[in-house]
């Protein structure tokens, strides 16, 4: 008897699958970007940080970029989003005790940070180079995670408000800067290393904090200084399990900036009361949260009246911290997208070598780069500033630049970055997705862009050897573009009449920070790089998506200089 032949061959079985129910194999998928070095394999970053005298801490920098790249760390970040903090009020016999609870892969973050100094080694260990080696550390350990950076940050900040007040700075300094992290909620007398936060704002103020409400009232004075009591409201208070904040409240002489401990020195619990914690789109590790204060203890920071001026430093170094996680997040983005298309496949080819996406990513990493250049330089600038007048002056109005700047084109980075990985990358089990959503975050934090435009005006109306400075900084790289050299002539010309700069301020920023860019990628980066920046945004080509360069760029080196392995 004959028997009709299949219409397909029967697949061949094996011990995987004897019985042939196989649907399918896995190909032409990537594997995951892990298990890398997030300096080594980060060429801008280790020529950047040679460039701005940083080149001392190569070595622990390579040795933490391989730590921190490893997927076991890598999988914190993922697990300090998946589980975020909750808040108990009270504890279960009604005692309030207002206490956040982390995941343990947070604590875990912040630990590393701190044993890493990224809290404090500016100033326990001054040395030409330092603000540049610890924006490089804070720079890859935000590519991790950015949540944890917050706490760090603040503490960081903490240091230049604090030192002005001989017995805080005794009592507090020495564990502010301990490399010890210890998250327990109990006194700050019982801890060998402390953190800092900061409550500014409330409701009906936001970024204008001469509008706050709450009241100090003076106590007195004991060993720590001068104390008062402090009642009103905060509406964004971040970190609210640190050891002690930094705030602001209306004295009789106006607005002071005052340190509030968690616990006063008898032990007893100070009455900063969490009401709640923000529901957040992004940075959804840390906690931030409303607290009311019943007449907490705090002790005055600076003269009475002198608020605002007292928390400038600080502010100064927050926002340039901004600068570094934004910087962080873009190479994090590209890292991922162009990770990705070396190793997928579609219509014959690799998407890295086809013309069209090769154009993007060269554009996401041109972005990346030079955002990393210009925050490297301003921390030379914050490295030299206490001996160059120059340098100091330069900073004033680079760090609102570029914390405007950088944070601003995030987002639009992150959106691109995320598209070249297709469907994806829009997937909650891809990395894309909290990128993405973490993005906004710097740019409206600590004074949002219009803040920080205004910031700038404020820097060469008051500093004007500050616009000298900037000017002098961008003439340094004279006749190396011609592009550059247009877009610069014509903004020196636009800047001779600031008297229209708030209705003019975006775009002026806006030139003045690519300006700055430029001229710090014309004088650092390769040909390649330098060239493609400059055309791709000084020629007024109008308004363009990523990945739409000029003709006769060299993408290819440009690619092959960003590829994180």
């Amino acid at each position: 008897m004959s028997h009709r032949a299949a219409p397909y061959d029967e697949p061949e079985r094996d011990a995987l699958d004897p019985y042939g129910a196989a649907t399918h194999a896995v190909f032409n998928q990537p594997t995951e970007l892990a298990d890398y070095n997030l300096f080594s394999g980060d060429a801008a970053l280790q020529d950047g940080v040679a460039r701005e005298r940083g080149g001392w801490a190569s070595n622990e920098l390579a040795a933490l970029g391989a730590r921190l790249g490893a997927a076991e760390t890598l999988e914190l970040g993922i697990l300090a989003n998946r589980n975020p903090p909750e808040l108990d009020t009270n504890d279960r016999y009604g005692n309030r005790v207002d206490l956040v609870r982390y995941h343990p892969s947070y604590h875990q973050l912040m630990r590393l940070a701190v044993e890493q100094g990224l809290h404090a080694s500016p100033w326990t260990e001054p040395r030409p180079g330092a603000h540049v080696a610890r924006a490089a550390r804070y720079y890859m350990q935000a590519q991790v995670e950015a949540g944890h950076g917050c706490p760090i940050t603040m503490t960081f900040a903490a240091t230049p408000s604090l030192a002005k007040e001989p017995e805080l700075a005794k009592h507090w300094l020495p564990k502010i800067h301990a490399r010890l992290y210890d998250p327990r909620n109990i006194p700050a007398a019982d801890k060998q290393g402390l953190t800092i936060g900061m409550a500014m704002t409330e409701k009906q103020g936001g970024s204008d904090v001469r509008a706050n409400t709450t009241r100090a009232i003076p106590i007195g004075r004991d060993a720590m200084g001068e104390a008062y009591e402090l009642v009103g409201h905060k509406f964004f208070v971040s970190a609210p399990m640190c050891d002690a904040f930094l705030t602001l409240a209306q004295a009789p002489d106006g607005l002071t900036c005052f340190l509030a401990p968690r616990w006063r020195p008898d032990g007893t619990k100070n009455p900063i009361q969490i009401v709640r914690l923000k529901r957040k789109m992004g940075n959804v590790s840390n906690a931030s949260s409303e607290t009311e204060w019943r007449g907490a203890l705090a002790w005055r920071v600076g003269p009475e009246g002198r608020g605002v001026a007292t928390i400038l430093e600080m502010v100064a170094a927050t926002r340039f911290d901004c600068m570094i996680g934004s910087s962080a997040g873009m190479r994090m983005a590209a890292a991922q997208a162009l990770d990705h298309c070396r190793q997928r496949k579609a219509f014959g080819a690799l998407l890295i070598d086809q013309p069209a996406m090769r154009a993007v990513l060269a554009d996401l990493a041109l972005e990346a780069e030079a955002s990393l250049a210009l925050t490297l330089r301003v921390a030379r600038a914050l490295d030299n500033r206490a001996s160059d007048l120059r340098e100091d002056a330069f900073a004033r109005i680079a760090a609102p630049l570029g914390k405007y700047w950088i944070c601003k084109r995030t987002p639009a980075h992150a959106y691109e970055a995320m598209e070249c990985l297709g469907g994806s990358g829009a997937m909650e089990d891809s990395p894309m997705p909290r990128l993405y959503r973490e993005a906004p975050i710097n740019a409206i934090w600590e004074g949002s862009g219009n803040v920080q435009c205004l910031d700038v005006l404020r820097a060469i109306l008051r500093a004007p050897q500050s616009l000298d400075a900037y000017f002098a900084e961008i003439d340094s790289a004279r006749g190396a573009n011609r592009a550059l050299d247009a877009h610069f002539a014509a903004l020196k010309d636009d800047m001779r009449d600031l008297g229209d700069f708030e209705s003019q301020a975006r775009d002026l920023c806006d030139r003045l920070a690519l300006a700055l860019q430029a001229s710090v990628m014309v004088r650092s980066a390769p040909a390649a790089n330098a060239d493609a920046f400059c055309a791709a945004r000084l020629e007024g080509r109008g308004a363009r998506n990523w990945g739409a360069l000029p003709k006769g760029l060299d993408l290819a080196a440009i690619v092959k200089r960003a590829l994180p392995r």
